[in-house]
């Protein structure tokens, strides 16, 4: 407690010795009241809240290359030359296997493929030719990554994206994960790109033209798409893609708050019960035509912001606290991967990595922001079988989590705490039942929601080279009859490993 001036310590009738006693005392207590810290959590009633878990029905598993990045293809050329030089194959070691997307609006209004037989249009900023795509192939060979490869339509010519197709075939192999047909065609009408009234139907027509040509030169090259950009379209464009095109993958954007939305986006909004909610419905919009469809939905652009992202909140510990927790949730719905969208020269804005200075972005020396944290902790995720799972008193604090089932019969539990830190502690009583004991735990911290450095995944940071390292040991919790009380840091998150009681009794 700040000290506090004796009472009677008045300055006004006091003898000068005694006014000058008042006068320090009083200083005193004025420089201990500011120098004290705000005060703890723990000075507040903690919130309980009550976790149960199902694990008698659990999914199919998560797909070993689950998480992937989504780059512009203006930036294909650059990132192709961190095959061989840099730190980005070490990053993407440090994740497994994975996909990367080259696409964005530059895919239809930038960069354009040229080749001996296909000159560079009069519109195109810069192009993308066979030797780009040679040190791609070199890039997904050193990482294990895939690549797939979004082909522009907003300027019509199935001929010329039938001849980069093929290119991308023969030059990746086994590594071209598939090919797109345009960037957020269910936009083209309000940008200009065709002519009103623009509507699915008219876009698959014209993707059909070049499915057509490109099936002509290089069969068997699996298509992707709409590649839409969000949910709310989705029914109409994605079940259409799904029937007329038959694609091999459904694709399609989502970015939680948007540049021009009349509400500025804040972390608060990013990190609110609401925006989950909404993430949710998005969810259940895109796998519904999956499912219906039979075909796999991934979500290959996707972020915190769109247009770039917000400084301030695109590249704090709350987008990664966001990250974390989506991508789970996209894990537990059966999808079958997300891409998160990078820009390399950026690092004010969304990028899970980003080069410092103009000098690292041209020798590949790339830093792990705040959201590439995130990507670590889920890549644990991988390969597990999600598990249903229902909170309590969901409503009493900003605490979300993700059950998944291991192929070793453990249990992992991902639980994001969104509140910012001061908030009361929040103590969560995890119901795993009889077939489970201990846990241990994988923390995800920084200093507070809006901090941009500081962050540790196991109390470990990644690495000047792009590696990192888990901890030996975990902070250990004991099972109570089929419970075990986790007590969250504000603004974190914590993966548990909940054995099985026959590994324990072991």
């Amino acid at each position: 407690m700040p000290t506090r001036a004796p009472a009677g310590g008045r300055l006004t009738r006091a003898p000068a010795g005694r006014r000058l006693l008042a006068i320090t005392i009083a200083i005193g207590a004025f420089l201990a009241a500011a120098l004290l810290p705000a005060a703890p959590s723990s000075a507040f009633p903690p919130q309980k809240i009550m976790v149960s878990i199902n694990t008698s029905h659990p999914g199919a598993p998560v797909p070993p290359d689950f998480l992937g990045l989504s780059f512009e293809l203006s930036s294909l050329s650059l990132v192709s030359h961190y095959a061989t030089s840099g730190d980005l194959v070490a990053l993407l070691h440090s994740l497994g296997p994975g996909v990367i997307r080259f696409g964005g609006i530059s895919a239809d209004t930038q960069i354009a493929w040229t080749d001996a037989v296909t000159p560079r249009p009069a519109w195109a900023k810069g192009v993308v030719e066979m030797a780009d795509l040679r040190r791609l192939r070199t890039l997904a060979e050193r990482s294990g990554w895939h690549i797939l490869l979004t082909i522009g339509m907003a300027h019509y010519d199935p001929a010329a994206g039938a001849r980069e197709a093929a290119a991308a075939s023969a030059a990746l192999g086994r590594w071209l994960a598939g090919i797109e047909l345009g960037n957020e065609p269910n936009e083209y009408g309000a940008h200009d790109f065709r002519s009103e009234p623009w509507t699915v139907s008219r876009y698959d027509m014209q993707a059909a033209a070049y499915e057509e040509a490109i099936a002509a030169v290089a069969p068997g090259i699996p298509l992707a798409g709409p590649d839409v950009s969000g949910s709310l379209v989705f029914g109409s464009w994605g079940g259409e893609e799904a029937m007329a095109l038959d694609p091999a993958l459904l694709t399609g954007h989502h970015y939680p708050l948007g540049c021009h939305q009349r509400i500025a986006p804040t972390i608060t909004r990013l990190l609110s019960i609401q925006t989950r909610r909404r993430e949710a419905e998005s969810t259940g919009r895109y796998m519904a035509v999956s499912r219906a469809s039979g075909i796999p939905f991934r979500v290959d652009e996707a972020n915190s912001v769109s247009c770039g992202g917000v400084a301030g909140i695109s590249n704090t510990f709350a987008s990664a606290l966001w990250a974390a927790d989506y991508a789970a949730h996209t894990m537990a719905a059966g999808m079958a991967g997300i891409n998160f969208q990078s820009a390399p020269a950026n690092c004010l804005g969304y990028s899970p990595i980003c080069a410092r200075t103009p000098q690292a972005l041209l020798d590949g020396d790339l830093s792990a922001q705040p959201e590439w944290y995130a990507l670590l902790l889920d890549r644990l995720l991988e390969g597990d079988r999600p598990v249903r799972l229902s909170i309590a008193a969901r409503s009493r604090a900003n605490v979300d989590a993700v059950a998944m089932l291991t192929d070793r019969g453990s249990l992992h539990v991902l639980v994001v705490d969104d509140r910012p830190r001061g908030s009361a502690r929040a103590i969560v009583a995890l119901r795993v039942g009889a077939h489970f004991a201990g846990a241990s735990a994988l923390e995800l911290t920084a200093p507070a929601r809006a901090a941009t450095s500081g962050v540790q995944l196991g109390g470990r940071s990644v690495t000047p080279a792009g590696s990192w390292r888990p901890p030996g040991r975990r902070p250990h919790l004991r099972d109570h009859d089929g419970s075990i009380t986790l007590t969250l840091r504000p603004a974190s998150a914590t993966l548990l490993t909940v054995a099985p009681a026959s590994a324990s009794r072991g």
